[in-house]
Formats: C-alpha cells, sequence, structure tokens
C-alpha cells in the first residue's frame, strides 16, 4: 500500500509541475520548442565532437602501445639473441 501512496504523490507532483510550468511559462510553445529543439541539436552535436575526439585520442594511444610493443619485442629478442651467443662462446 505505501508503494501505491508514493507513485500517487510522485504523479500528483508531476501533474502540478506541469500545470505550473504551462501557467508561467515565459515564451509561447513553438518558441519553447524550437529553442529546446536547438539546445537539443547542440547538445547532440557536442557529444558527437567529444565521442570523435575520445575515438581520435584512443586510437592514438593505441598506436603508442603498438610502438611501445615492438620496441620492447625487439629489445628481448636481440638480448636473447645475445644470451643464446654468450651460452655459446661458453
Amino acid at each position: 500500500m505505501a508503494t501505491g501512496k508514493v507513485l500517487l504523490g510522485i504523479l500528483a507532483g508531476l501533474a502540478a509541475g506541469a500545470a505550473v510550468g504551462v501557467l508561467f511559462a515565459p515564451e509561447k510553445g513553438s518558441e519553447t520548442r524550437k529553442r529546446l529543439v536547438q539546445r537539443g541539436n547542440g547538445l547532440a552535436r557536442n557529444a558527437r565532437n567529444s565521442f570523435n575526439e575520445l575515438t581520435e585520442r584512443g586510437a592514438e594511444k593505441m598506436e603508442d602501445l603498438k610502438g611501445s610493443a615492438r620496441n620492447l619485442t625487439e629489445t628481448s629478442r636481440s638480448r636473447q639473441d645475445d644470451g643464446k651467443r654468450d651460452l655459446k662462446t661458453t
């Protein structure tokens, strides 16, 4: 029963908020919708740009890691070859 009362309270609050919002809206509905669409488009553009920057930085980091791994592999192979030569000569 308590859950029903909480849900009813939330719905009543939402309805009251919507009614107050309509009564005190500073602009016409069409202007508000236009402004919301513009802001939504701006947010989507910003999100897209952030995602592109993030993937670009991730790709750069991946290339750096690949280069480091190659260098480490080459160094390890070189040391292994040196060790094999040392074993053969002793």
